[in-house]
């Protein structure tokens, strides 16, 4: 039997044959389109899955340098040419980091490597970034406080003055004449009127945590131009909500040295002309329950170092502490609260980078009252701060503090030295910039 075709099947089945060949090279187009795509993201997500790798090595990095001060080489680092380096694994992903060991602020670049999800292989080219450091002063502005500042008293001024620079001081002292705008205040808190000003002449910047307020009444911020101008209020760019910095806590300080600190104890010491109580030269000193200077006087002739264990420091009547000019004073107090008045703390140099005192996790208060010169830093993160009275020199505090909160009354005049953001101690290295190579 012939079976015939005749010419309208023949170009139907002509035609069915046609689009499903061009289905099937469409379907075999899409499916490679679909498989190549699937492989561009799979390389897209190693290859940004990479940069928190990266960033792990940047952070490790950190760590290092503020643990490791001296020691570029330790936990694990080594030493390759002029860097030091570590690699590490982390899950799918590697890097390798590299800290500049001659220079300072020193310079990081991390490479990062992440394994291919489709053949389980590390991709050929690594993610880097560079970072650079910076070393930032602990007393960069005048005044901080974790929590409020409340400039209560009248006559109130914070401004600012530089030892080594004769057009911001007189023979290295402090010249109202000649005083400076670094006065700046400054607190973490952003709860509503934590930074209270009141009538004060703030010569600097004031800053607040984010989203918080200063709160005025006839007071100034603003720069000395704008204060010599007459005018109240804040003046455009010198305040900010942006402030957030980290305050830890003040370690022991003779932790890891291997020395045995000396306790104090009472005696007969005629030097000069003044008989002293307690003599401090050069070396490490303990103090086992407190320190009481009740009428009573210490002189440190050295560099030293002077541990509060505990209980309190209290300087009354004719009592205080002189340091002699070419001497220091690094006071550790781990007692609940120092009370300084009588004479205070005469620091005969009236450079703040040689009397600092150190507030541990238990000391919760310090007050300063009287009439007596300040001359030094202050760092108690945990300590409400109080200052009151003010003498008749306008001298009442040079140098800078870090404390809780902040508590100000009578007429007294804060002098911020500049020379500390130069000199002065140094709160650790953080992240000038950061860029992808």
């Amino acid at each position: 039997m012939k079976i015939k075709v005749n010419g309208e099947s023949g170009n139907a089945l002509i035609i069915v044959l046609v689009v499903s060949a061009l289905m099937g090279v469409s379907l075999a187009s899409y499916l490679g389109m679909v498989s190549n795509q699937n492989i561009s993201i799979m390389r897209s997500l190693a290859w940004n899955t990479a940069v928190p790798v990266a960033e792990a090595g940047v952070e490790e990095a950190m760590a290092h340098l503020n643990k490791n001060l001296t020691n570029r080489t330790a936990d694990g680092w080594t030493l390759v040419g002029t860097n030091v380096v570590k690699e590490k694994t982390i899950g799918d992903g590697k890097y390798r980091t590299s800290v500049s060991a001659l220079i300072d602020p020193p310079v990081i670049i991390s490479e990062a490597w992440v394994r291919n999800p489709l053949n389980g292989e590390y991709l050929p080219v690594p993610r880097t970034v560079r970072a650079t450091t910076v070393n930032d002063a602990l007393f960069a502005k005048g005044m901080v406080a974790k929590g409020s500042i409340d400039l209560n008293g009248t006559g109130i001024t914070t401004d600012s003055f530089d030892p080594d620079d004769s057009s911001l001081s007189t023979g290295g002292k402090y010249d109202a004449a000649k005083r400076g705008d670094k006065g700046d205040i400054a607190t973490n808190s952003s709860v509503l009127d934590t930074l209270n000003v009141w009538n004060a002449e703030i010569y600097g910047k004031a800053s607040t945590g984010p989203g918080g307020n200063i709160r005025l009444h006839n007071g100034t911020v603003g720069s000395k131009a704008y204060h010599a101008s007459g005018a109240t209020g804040i003046q455009p760019g010198w305040s900010s909500d942006d402030m957030n910095v980290q305050f830890p806590d003040v370690k022991h300080p003779y932790a890891g040295t291997g020395i045995v600190p000396i306790t104090v104890t009472g005696g007969s010491y005629p030097i000069n002309g003044v008989t002293y109580d307690y003599l401090l030269l050069s070396g490490n000193y303990k103090a086992g329950s407190g320190l009481n200077l009740k009428n009573k006087k210490m002189i440190v002739m050295g560099p030293a170092t002077l541990y509060v264990e505990g209980g309190d420091i209290e300087i009354t009547g004719a009592g205080g502490i002189t340091i002699a000019t070419n001497a220091s004073l690094a006071l550790y107090m781990n007692g609940p609260a120092f009370k300084g008045g009588g004479n205070g703390v005469v620091n005969m140099s009236g450079r703040a980078n040689q009397f600092s005192y150190w507030g541990m996790p238990n000391n919760t208060s310090v007050s300063l009252q009287g009439n007596s010169d300040f001359a030094g830093t202050i760092y108690a993160p945990n300590a409400n701060y109080t200052l009151g009275g003010g003498g008749s020199s306008g001298d009442d505090f040079m140098g800078a503090s870090i404390t809780k909160t902040v508590t100000m009354g009578g007429h007294f005049k804060f002098h911020y030295d500049e020379s500390l953001g130069r000199i002065g101690p140094r709160r650790g290295y953080t992240i000038a910039s950061w860029n992808e190579l």
